[in-house]
């Protein structure tokens, strides 16, 4: 049994944004020029920001897609910041917009080694095929996630919705990893 904690890192997270209205993607091309926009090879328009690093994808229907933070408040930070400098340049926005997390993306590691063949045969909801991928693909109920586990004890942790909940789904699979002694630690 280890004491450690394990060590988790959010990567990206992922959020939906309503504006509940139509933009006009060239009046911010032409007031924005380092935006990308190419209507012919995607319907979006990509707004980067150097801090927080993210990248908003805007549509003309006034949905939005921002990727890259690190926490849900940075994700909130970055939206409300893309829409600051849009109105701060004359375009029109009326409402607050409304930012839903879809996905959190994080790594972790547990500080053990993992043997993934008995996996197979001690968990439920689990696929692994190594001569495919080298990491067990596991999916977990309670919270709705879905981790990738490795051999050196390195997880993704895909699908949570809020960071509290891949903190708790890492606690509990290294829990389950130990009480069915799937995890080795290191003298």
């Amino acid at each position: 049994m280890s004491k450690n904690k394990p060590s988790i890192q959010i990567q990206n997270i992922v959020a939906s944004v309503s504006l509940n209205q139509k933009i006009d993607l060239q009046e911010i091309v032409e007031k924005f020029p380092k935006t990308e926009y190419n209507p012919s090879v995607f319907p979006g328009l990509v707004f980067r920001l150097k801090k927080p690093k993210t990248a908003t994808l805007i549509f003309g229907t006034g949905k939005m897609v921002c990727t890259g933070a690190k926490s849900e408040k940075e994700s909130r930070n970055a939206v409300n910041k893309v829409v600051k400098e849009l109105k701060k340049e004359g375009i029109k926005i009326k409402e607050k917009p409304v930012v839903i997390i879809q996905n959190i993306v994080a790594s972790a590691t547990l500080g053990g080694e993992i043997d993934l063949e008995p996996l197979v045969y001690k968990l439920d909801r689990i696929m692994y095929e190594p001569e495919q991928f080298p990491g067990a693909v596991f999916r977990m109920d309670d919270p709705k996630v879905v981790f990738l586990i490795f051999s050196a004890g390195k997880l993704v942790c895909v699908g949570a919705k809020k960071e509290e909940q891949v903190y708790r789904a890492v606690d509990k699979l290294k829990g389950i990893l130990e009480e069915k002694e799937l995890i080795y630690y290191p003298d």
